[in-house]
C-alpha cells in the first residue's frame, strides 16, 4: 500500500467557491484537497469547522491542510510598506498604516490558527514574508548588510523573532506546525536561511518546512536543500519547473512567458519526481505526518502552475501524474534479502 494519497492545492483555484473547488478536485481524481483560507472565508471571518467538515466529506475528499502563504506573507511584509500585499486584504485595510495592516494580519491568522486546530489540522503551509528586508530578500549586488550604525542581519533576526512571536507561541499552544514554503524573497530562502529562523527562535517545535521542489533554481538543488531540513517536513508540494537557457534568471519582466524560470506541468519539467517523492519518504515525511494526523497516508499536493496551459487542466494533468506515477510503496525491507534464500 502507498504512503502517498493524490491532493490538490488551492490557491490557483481560488475564484472557484468551496464546492465547486471540491468538486473540480474530485473529478480529477485527488484524494484530498488543500483549500486556500480564501475558500473558508465566510460569516463574520470564516465558515463554521461543520459547514467546512460537511462540504469535505460531500465531496468525499479528506481536508490535507489549508494554503496560508497569502496573510502570512501580508503580516512579514507590512512593515517594509510594501504594496504587494494589497492584493491579499481589503481594499479597507490596505488604505490603513504598515502597522495597522501588520495587527489585522497578525490578528487574521491568529483566527485562522483557532480554525485549523478546531477542524483537527497540525500543518498550516505558508511562507513567512520579508522579515529580513528587500536588501537581502533581492540579493543586493554590493552586500553593505552592515555598516556605520546599522547590521541588516541582525536587525532581521531580531524583528523576525519579535513580528512572529504571538503566532508562534499560538501555533505551539494548538500543536501546530507553521510549514514554511523555502522560496526566493521570503524570510528564508534557502536551508541555510530556515535553520538560522529556527536557532534565532530557541527551536520553537512550530517552525517546520512545506517542502516544494520548484524553488530551487539558484544554486541549491532541491535534494541538498531538504536533507539540510529533512526533520523539519511536514507538508509537501509536488511542483515541477524548467529554465530556458541564455535568459536572464532576475528580470524586471512582469509576464511569466518571458521569464527564464518557468513552471510547468509535472511531466515534463526539469525534476526527476519520482526521487523527489523518494527523498521525502526517506527524510520521514509520510509517517511524521500521518503521526500528526492520525492517517494512513500523507498528501502529495499537486500545485501545478503553468505560463501557458489552462490551469484547471494543469492540475488535473498534475493529479493523474500523481496517481499513475508517485504513488509509491515503501519498501519492506531490502531488495537484497531474498537473493539466494
Amino acid at each position: 500500500m502507498s504512503c502517498y494519497h493524490p491532493s490538490i492545492e488551492g490557491a490557483q483555484h481560488g475564484g472557484k467557491p468551496l464546492a465547486d473547488f471540491l468538486a473540480y478536485a474530485k473529478r480529477s481524481g485527488a484524494a484530498g484537497a488543500q483549500p486556500s483560507n480564501y475558500h473558508l472565508q465566510g460569516g463574520k471571518l470564516f465558515k463554521s469547522p461543520k459547514e467546512i467538515r460537511n462540504a469535505f466529506g460531500d465531496a468525499g475528499l479528506a481536508l490535507d491542510g489549508i494554503s496560508a502563504h497569502c496573510p502570512i506573507w501580508v503580516h512579514t511584509t507590512a512593515w517594509t510598506g510594501s504594496p504587494t500585499i494589497r492584493p491579499f486584504i481589503p481594499a479597507d485595510v490596505a488604505k490603513k498604516s504598515p502597522a495597522e495592516i501588520e495587527k489585522w494580519a497578525e490578528n487574521y491568522v491568529l483566527k485562522l490558527l483557532d480554525l485549523t486546530a478546531e477542524l483537527g489540522l497540525k500543518v498550516l503551509p505558508m511562507f513567512w514574508g520579508v522579515a529580513f528586508g528587500w536588501e537581502l530578500a533581492s540579493g543586493y549586488p554590493w552586500g553593505f548588510w552592515a555598516g556605520p550604525g546599522y547590521d541588516l542581519i541582525k536587525e532581521g533576526q531580531e524583528r523576525f523573532v519579535k513580528k512572529t512571536k504571538k503566532i508562534r507561541d499560538h501555533a505551539r499552544k494548538l500543536g501546530i506546525k507553521l510549514c514554511h514554503e523555502i522560496h526566493p524573497g521570503t524570510a528564508a530562502m534557502t536551508a541555510e536561511n530556515f535553520l538560522m529562523l529556527v536557532d534565532i527562535c530557541d527551536d520553537d517545535e512550530s517552525l517546520a518546512v512545506n517542502a516544494d521542489p520548484s524553488h530551487c533554481w539558484e544554486g541549491e538543488s532541491w535534494e541538498t536543500r531538504f536533507l539540510m531540513v529533512g526533520e523539519y517536513i511536514c507538508a509537501a508540494h509536488v511542483k515541477n519547473f524548467t529554465i530556458r537557457r541564455d535568459l536572464p534568471l532576475r528580470t524586471m519582466e512582469p509576464d511569466w512567458k518571458d521569464r527564464a524560470m518557468q513552471f510547468t506541468d509535472l511531466p515534463s519539467g526539469d525534476l526527476n519526481m519520482a526521487r523527489y517523492v523518494e527523498l521525502l519518504l526517506m527524510v520521514g515525511y509520510p509517517s511524521r505526518y500521518c503521526a500528526l494526523h492520525g492517517t494512513k497516508t500523507a498528501p502529495l499536493v499537486v500545485e501545478a502552475e503553468s505560463a501557458h496551459r489552462d490551469l484547471d487542466s494543469t492540475s488535473a494533468n498534475g493529479i493523474r501524474y500523481v496517481k499513475d506515477h508517485l504513488l509509491i510503496t515503501p519498501a519492506a525491507g531490502s531488495f537484497e534479502d531474498g537473493m539466494g534464500a
